[in-house]
């Protein structure tokens, strides 16, 4: 079998509706934007599908499709993935990718090789479990009683735990976590997540914080640049610290968190940042060697097959973006995600594509 055509899409996307914050100094939700579909096919008939959903997105994986993309993989083998997951990092050497376009070629072989089975792709990278449990996932609210009030219709539909993106200010931040630690109760996990939004000192302040408000896990405090930065804030917190969401390098990055100490929950995991399902699972296994847990990032349908393949991961992400939450389809009411049934992976619901996706889209009968 080989790969006969490779071509790229530019889909509308509408902008987020309501729209919705993150911390101060962050862009808000996603605008109306162009993102990027890559499809791969073969002599056999047989093609796979991968989305980028990030504004630009159209125009970038066009130009990479045309003037680099093409000539590399058509030919090829497409079940050769760790061929192509090398060659991509090769070409990046030079190219200096985007972050999230490193894996786009990987995805789109997995779910070639999840049709060409006749399985889901969790299945196809081994398979650990057939559901898990969901955390409703914060953006940037406007005050403490809505995060209360939010955290109250959560619990109503079954979330299993909560996390916090909150302001950006160590002091408010840090409010807020005993606010909401007094609101729920001793029993639910909470996490928070900082955006990067802070330096080392405020970020010692809130995590000791954070840690007298009895938190699950401390994530992205600081940008992802010096991990000497965070050694010292590992051994200056009592709560566990969840890293490397978006430092470049996939496991070759996440490693020298861990080598320093800075891991003492987990790291991420997570498509669109890890180098594709490729890059992720080599993260993954890393981090389970050291006993650490690796965190699926995002509620993408790549994180549904991820966490479902994953054994040292905790939850599914949830996303809630208004102060009026309702229930996601992917989420029963006791808080539970289940594993897609369907071959592949599948490109999400609710845009409009071209007649030639269509058949890969996650409702198509």
């Amino acid at each position: 079998m080989r790969i006969t055509h490779v071509e790229s899409y530019r889909i509308f996307s509408p902008a987020a509706n309501p729209p919705f914050s993150w911390r101060k100094g962050l862009l808000g939700g996603p605008p109306d934007a162009e993102v990027a579909v890559l499809r791969i096919g073969t002599d056999a008939g047989v093609e796979g599908v991968a989305m980028l959903p990030r504004p630009g997105a159209g125009v970038i994986v066009e130009d990479l499709v045309e003037r680099l993309l093409r000539d590399q993989l058509v030919g090829q083998d497409p079940l050769q993935r760790e061929l192509h997951w090398h060659r991509i990092w090769e070409l990046d050497r030079i190219e200096e990718l985007p972050l999230p376009v490193l894996g786009l070629v990987d995805i789109a072989l997995w779910d070639l090789a999840g049709r060409l089975a006749g399985q889901p792709v969790w299945q196809v990278l081994g398979g650990y479990r057939e559901k898990i449990g969901a955390y409703a996932s914060t953006a940037t609210f406007a005050s403490v009683e809505e995060y209360l009030d939010i955290a109250t219709q959560c619990l109503d539909l079954g979330y299993q735990a909560f996390k916090v993106h909150a302001w950006g200010d160590a002091r408010k931040d840090a409010e807020l976590a005993a606010r909401l630690r007094a609101h729920v109760g001793d029993d639910l996990p909470l996490m928070y997540d900082g955006s990067a939004g802070f330096d080392l000192p405020d970020s010692i302040y809130l995590g000791r914080a954070l840690a007298d408000a009895g938190f699950l896990w401390y994530e992205e405090p600081m940008r992802e640049f010096n991990v000497t930065a965070y050694g010292h804030l590992a051994r200056a917190v009592d709560i566990p610290l969840l890293v490397a969401e978006t430092s470049d390098g996939a496991h070759m990055n996440t490693a020298d968190f861990i080598a320093a100490g800075a891991a003492t929950f987990g790291v991420r995991v997570g498509t669109q940042m890890r180098g594709g399902i490729t890059g992720c699972m080599r993260t993954a296994h890393l981090a389970d060697a050291f006993r650490l847990r690796a965190e699926v990032h995002g509620p993408e349908i790549t994180s549904r097959h991820l966490c479902m393949a994953v054994p040292n991961t905790t939850y599914f992400e949830s996303l809630i973006t208004s102060t009026t939450v309702t229930k996601k389809p992917e989420v029963d009411l006791d808080g539970f995600v289940h594993a897609p049934a369907e071959p592949g992976i599948a490109l999400p619901a609710g845009l409009d594509y071209p007649p030639a996706l269509r058949p890969y889209v996650e409702d198509a009968a």
